[in-house]
């Protein structure tokens, strides 16, 4: 079906209707494929999209595929996925998050967000200080009127205050000094 599928608020030009868990399993039957991510990405169809999360390699991942994907970004289904399978166990994820969210494009934007979620559901090894770090860009993008970065900045206040009761504490002073703004 080459029609616009428009559900969950995702509006997809190209699906097929596929579910995500049909994709899961197929991505088990596949592995790893790094090659076969970048060609399945090409084709701008829906599921192959998000079957890519699901069987790149994150060691073979650059920066630069993650920059060139991200501005094909289109939809809330396909960011989410990407930065949370796949996006937030590369070498370059700390990185994005910073420069993404100084970017304009909604799903971009998202994306920072998205993945920094990902990254303090996912980063056992990351310290405090690192998400510390963060919460500036956070109170900066709290601003922004879109809804699916305004989401996007909420999932990632939310993930950050989960992790110790060190960061939930500035998480939860974050989110009272923004709940009092007038903005």
């Amino acid at each position: 079906r080459d029609e616009q599928l428009t559900r969950y608020g995702i509006t997809a030009p190209k699906a097929f209707g596929v579910s995500v868990g049909t994709i899961q399993q197929l991505a088990k039957k596949i592995g790893k494929y790094h090659e076969l991510a970048l060609e399945f990405w090409d084709t701008g169809w829906y599921e192959a999209r998000l079957l890519t999360a699901y069987i790149d390699d994150p060691a073979q991942v650059t920066a630069a595929q993650m920059d060139r994907w991200a501005r094909d970004f289109d939809n809330w289904g396909v960011c989410d996925t990407l930065c949370f399978a796949l996006f937030d166990r590369t070498p370059h994820a700390w990185r994005k998050v910073e420069q993404w969210s100084k970017k304009n494009d909604e799903f971009i934007k998202r994306a920072a967000f998205a993945l920094l979620a990902s990254l303090s559901l996912h980063d056992k090894k990351a310290s405090d200080e690192q998400f510390l770090r963060t919460l500036p860009l956070i109170e900066r993008a709290a601003t922004d009127d879109r809804n699916f970065v305004k989401k996007g900045v909420s999932w990632a206040l939310r993930s950050i205050g989960m992790r110790s009761p060190a960061l939930h504490a500035k998480s939860l002073a974050l989110a009272r000094g923004l709940a009092a703004s007038t903005d």
